[in-house]
């Protein structure tokens, strides 16, 4: 089995990544999951550990990342930030020293993208972003992987972001601007995604011819999608903020509901990443339709984090 040759040694955002990486690690990860389907498991990952820091609580995460590994024959250890050391104030820094001496990887689901930083700078072993504030890359390449395997050409489609423009948000914009997507991001104002992570977008959809909108217009920008998706409104962490209120205001006109899936035409597939917090940022009667596409999204996190950890551990 051909296991991709990465040029980086950690996986912190989507931008550690080239095009070409991208679409090797979807060729993988199709091929892993059909295997799989078929009966057939392979040792690649025979006698490696993986260690799963989790400052952050998970469902698909931890359950992906941990059932993936042992499909490959390795280990998975839970290290959740109040079972080690850095819960009781040992530095990111000697962490990373003494868990690169253990296991043969690193996922870390923490919230400053600068403490997975550090960690990948202090560790002779690769490093994974399972997610932070800032960035989600294993959930964006498990969603194009999702549309990849639909067997859609990554370059014709049209896909939209509706919502609050989040991690999740800012992780498909890079991936898209890499992949030469057309890709446009509809919500407030407000809430936005980050203006030096757009222009980076922009930047890198200069050289791949990528389009990338960024857009308050319903009416004007919705129309001709073929994946709308959407993510949480109110991410952990965020629940006690006194703006929460006026955030879902802002936020209600961008409501998943069938009238608005309408305005996108026929065949349109809906996406999340999940949790959804149903009635809020997405209505049931969608997330529970036909058009909803969200636990084969949930699946993929497995297939292509079983790529990830192959390519980096090889």
């Amino acid at each position: 089995m051909k296991i991709p040759r990465l040029t980086t040694k950690d996986l912190l955002s989507i931008t550690d990544l080239s095009r070409d990486e991208i679409l090797q690690l979807f060729r993988l990860a199709a091929r892993l999951k059909a295997d799989l389907k078929m009966g057939r498991n392979h040792d690649l990952l025979k006698k490696k550990s993986l260690a799963m820091i989790f400052e952050k609580s998970s469902t698909r995460t931890r359950v992906s990342f941990e059932t993936g590994v042992t499909q490959l024959g390795g280990h998975a250890l839970f290290l959740s930030g109040n079972d080690i050391q850095i819960g009781r104030g040992e530095t990111i820094q000697d962490t990373a020293k003494v868990l690169s001496r253990y296991v043969d990887c690193i996922m870390i689901r923490t919230f400053a993208q600068q403490t997975v930083v550090d960690l990948a700078e202090n560790s002779r072993i690769p490093v994974i972003n399972g997610l932070t504030d800032l960035f989600h890359p294993c959930q964006a390449l498990a969603d194009f992987f999702t549309v990849y395997e639909r067997g859609d050409d990554l370059g014709s489609i049209k896909f939209t972001y509706i919502g609050d423009g989040n991690n999740v948000a800012n992780s498909l914009i890079q991936c898209a601007a890499i992949l030469g997507m057309r890709m446009t991001v509809l919500g407030p104002s407000e809430f936005k995604p980050p203006s030096d992570i757009v222009n980076e977008a922009m930047r890198l959809a200069g050289e791949s011819g990528a389009e990338i909108v960024i857009s308050s217009d319903i009416d004007k920008d919705l129309a001709g999608t073929d994946y709308l998706y959407t993510d949480v409104w109110i991410s952990m962490g965020q629940e006690n903020d006194p703006t929460v209120q006026q955030k879902k205001a802002l936020l209600s006109p961008y409501k998943i509901t069938m009238p608005l899936l309408q305005k996108c035409g026929n065949g349109c597939q809906v996406m999340h990443c999940l949790p959804a917090h149903r009635g809020e940022e997405i209505d049931d009667s969608v997330l529970d339709s036909e058009r909803s596409i969200v636990y084969e999204q949930a699946e993929n996190r497995m297939h292509i984090q079983k790529a990830i950890m192959c390519a980096l551990m090889r």
